[in-house]
């Protein structure tokens, strides 16, 4: 019966009985090398460090020489080659693999490795360099950070957050804003102002910050900045301002916003004229003309204080100014003001005040003070100006009447610059601890002398470095000199 049940008739279905029959022998190639094993094995022979089976030395075990040229042994077998059942008595080698006597791989394309002789044992594989952990700095202690070492070549100076015998009382960031009032906020003033500029042979780098006590109560910023350019190509003006509201008045920063942007107009109406006196050294020119400019200004702050009903004093401003040329022939630096602050120069890594001294009570008056101001011809420290020949000039291109001087007296400089001086205007916040705090002036030296201008933001930093005591805002102008 067949296995679907039936009976045979013929014995053409006896093929099913040899198939399935036990005692038949299993037709499958049992002497092949194509299982999975074998196949792993022959791979990781390849790969091995030492020689692959089937590779040269079995051959030489096997006295089976290949030809290196025809890649066949004596007898014309082809060396390595498999028979059909892959089960030949030789291990043969995997297909890529090269034959006895190849120079390497033919497939891959790596250069072919250094000639060497032949290996008795594996070598080492190749491992990733691992760097050794840095060193210790001197005097640390390991896994703790060194502090920066101003002396190690290529580490930046460590920077200090405050100088003196303690950190200042209030907190180095604002705190609170200053009050503002609907359909008035064209009267609030930014915590920050920074700007900068490059003419001519000097860098110009200007900032104003909130004080730390104004921070803390939300007040306003009394300190205003005002940085301009009149003009272009060499005889372009450049004006920075700077301009400090009474300590105790409700509108200071009111007030000097109105000092600044009045001194910036009348010195705008007046730009070509300016420039071409500093540049030709007229310096009895420049002293009266802005003298009067000065004047001018100040008599518009009372007009204001009328308006508001408050008394000068209450709407009052220290004004202090730097005119300076774009014309890289020209170093004349020209400083004028009313009120306090600071004018140093930084020669050579050491401070020098600069700032002019008052004249005689007696020799206040509502016209140019004649002659004061004015350093001689050539001063202690070798400056020069271009004198005065007398050359008759146009009448200047406006007509003011008389004011009443402002309360303070008008002060006035005009010096040349060397190249690698760094001049420094500053309102009284910065100024009274550059001149009470000798470490802050050492500081700031240390930061400026010998190097190149600070970036804005670094400016910045610089100024704020805080000095216990002293919490009211901090307006600086510096110009670099080439």
């Amino acid at each position: 019966m067949s296995p679907q049940g039936e009976t045979p008739t013929t014995g053409e279905d006896d093929w099913w009985d040899r198939l399935y029959d036990d005692r038949a022998p299993d037709t499958a190639p049992t002497a092949s090398g194509d299982t999975l094993d074998d196949r792993f094995d022959s791979a990781s022979g390849t790969v091995s460090d030492g020689p692959a089976a089937g590779g040269p030395a079995d051959d030489a075990a096997t006295g089976t020489t290949p030809d290196a040229v025809s890649g066949r042994a004596p007898g014309g077998a082809v060396a390595g080659a498999r028979d059909t059942a892959w089960g030949s008595t030789q291990r043969d080698r995997a297909p890529w693999q090269p034959p006895a006597g190849s120079p390497g791989p033919r497939t891959f394309p790596a250069p072919p490795p250094p000639s060497r002789a032949p290996a008795t044992t594996p070598a080492p594989r190749p491992r990733p360099a691992v760097p050794p952990p840095p060193a210790t700095p001197p005097g640390a202690t390991a896994g703790v950070a060194a502090s920066p070492d101003a002396t190690s070549p290529g580490v930046p100076r460590p920077r200090a957050a405050y100088v003196g015998d303690g950190p200042p009382t209030y907190d180095p960031e604002p705190t609170a804003l200053p009050p503002a009032r609907a359909g008035k906020l064209g009267e609030l003033v930014a915590d920050t102002v920074l700007d900068g500029a490059r003419y001519g042979t000097y860098t110009l780098r200007a900032a104003s910050v909130r004080g730390d006590s104004a921070r803390y109560r939300g007040e306003p910023r009394r300190d205003a900045l005002l940085t301009a350019r009149f003009g272009g190509g060499d005889t372009a003006l450049v004006l920075v301002a700077v301009a400090t509201g009474a300590r105790t008045a409700e509108e200071a920063h009111l007030a000097a916003a109105d000092a600044c942007r009045w001194i910036g107009d009348a010195v705008g109406r007046s730009h070509a004229r300016l420039s071409e006196d500093i540049r030709a050294g007229r310096r009895g020119h420049l002293k009266s003309g802005l003298h009067r400019l000065t004047d001018r200004a100040y008599g518009k702050l009372r007009a204001r204080a009328a308006e508001r009903g408050v008394t000068p004093e209450e709407y009052g401003a220290g004004l202090r100014c730097l005119l300076l040329t774009a014309d890289p022939a020209c170093r004349t630096r020209v400083f004028f003001g009313v009120g306090a602050g600071g004018l140093f120069r930084l020669r050579d890594g050491a401070w020098q005040d600069i700032e002019p001294p008052p004249p005689e009570p007696a020799a206040v008056s509502g016209e140019a003070v004649v002659g004061y101001g004015s350093p001689p011809a050539e001063t202690v420290e070798g400056d020069r100006l271009t004198m005065d020949l007398g050359v008759t000039t146009p009448a200047a291109p406006y007509i003011e009447p008389p004011v009443p001087p402002p309360a303070e007296p008008f002060r006035f400089r005009a010096s040349v610059a060397r190249p690698g001086d760094t001049l420094l205007l500053t309102g009284p916040g910065l100024a009274e601890p550059l001149r009470g705090e000798p470490v802050l002036a050492k500081e700031l030296a240390g930061r400026w002398a010998g190097g190149e201008p600070p970036g804005l933001a670094q400016f910045l930093a610089d100024i704020q470095v805080r000095v216990k005591g002293y919490a009211d805002d901090r307006t600086a102008v510096a110009v670099w000199e080439e």
